[in-house]
């Protein structure tokens, strides 16, 4: 037997070998690798506005609901979310994973007692998932359709005029309630779902969330920030709630971006995401 045959040989089995180790080899994906690639599949059509089909949002909710703070590389014990003492509300600090046209991901970490003021998601589907931790959320939709045609509202509001506020909407309070982790991936919607929200840190958490499409000003979807007041402190013409329901209706106004609130960039450290 020449040497040529019997290289030739060897080659043919080393190959089969390969092969063979290859198909034992498990490939492990990582879960927010998962993440990326169900997002980029249910908005991938997603004009804003458009709500996914319900069978996207349950893929994608599926994926979020398994995510716990491990799997992006998070510990409570990180700088990001120890408590400091100061008069101005504690700095938050957000992780960016990605941003497309499409959607974005990314990771809100928040130390005891800081606060996301209240804003909206104009034309958003945003899944939200709390690792880990203990937090207040207050949500809102609006609910001008239950006001008269042609109706303003006499405001007995105090603030500052140096603001520059719109008027008030009526909104319709959705969620009120204290979550801990873990729990299920909350969902909101264009026009439903409580839009309008603000997160309160009871204890150090980390929220990952995934908005489809992001916020883009020059295509309108800017973060607009809101106060609310009671439905009591306004009036409307042939617009009267029962007592016992006016604690479910606000009023919402538009204010400019709160001064005394930090947010700060930092590098995601998690496992690598392959875009493909």
């Amino acid at each position: 037997m020449g040497i040529e045959k019997i290289v030739s040989d060897l080659k043919g089995h080393e190959n089969i070998d390969l092969k063979k180790r290859k198909r034992r080899r498990k490939i492990v994906v990582s879960r927010v690798q998962k993440l990326y690639q169900i997002s980029k599949q249910v908005f991938a059509n997603c004009e804003p506005g458009v709500v996914p089909s319900p069978e996207n949002i349950g893929r994608l909710k599926a994926v979020l609901d398994k995510i716990t703070e491990t799997d992006v590389g998070l510990r409570p014990s990180m700088p990001y979310f120890k408590s400091t003492v100061s008069h101005r509300p504690p700095k938050i600090t957000y992780l960016h994973i990605h941003e497309c046209d499409n959607f974005s991901i990314g990771i809100f970490c928040l130390p005891p007692k800081a606060v996301i003021p209240l804003h909206n998601h104009p034309g958003m589907t945003v899944f939200s998932k709390l690792l880990f931790g203990k937090m207040h959320i207050k949500s809102y939709d609006w609910a001008d359709n239950l006001l008269p045609e042609s109706s303003t509202p006499n405001a007995n509001i105090f603030y500052d005029d140096a603001v520059g506020c719109t008027g008030p909407r009526l909104a319709k309070l959705k969620v009120n309630s204290e979550f801990k982790a873990p729990c299920k991936t909350s969902i909101l919607y264009p026009a439903d779902g409580g839009n309008m929200h603000c997160f309160t840190a009871i204890t150090a958490c980390a929220i990952l969330d995934v908005l489809g499409p992001p916020y883009c000003d020059p295509e309108g979807r800017h973060c607009q920030y809101y106060y609310d007041f009671p439905f009591a402190n306004l009036s409307v013409d042939d617009l009267s709630k029962p007592e016992e329901q006016q604690s479910e209706y606000w009023w919402l106004k538009e204010r400019e971006k709160p001064e005394d609130l930090t947010v700060a960039g930092a590098l995601y450290r998690g496992p690598n995401l392959v875009f493909k």
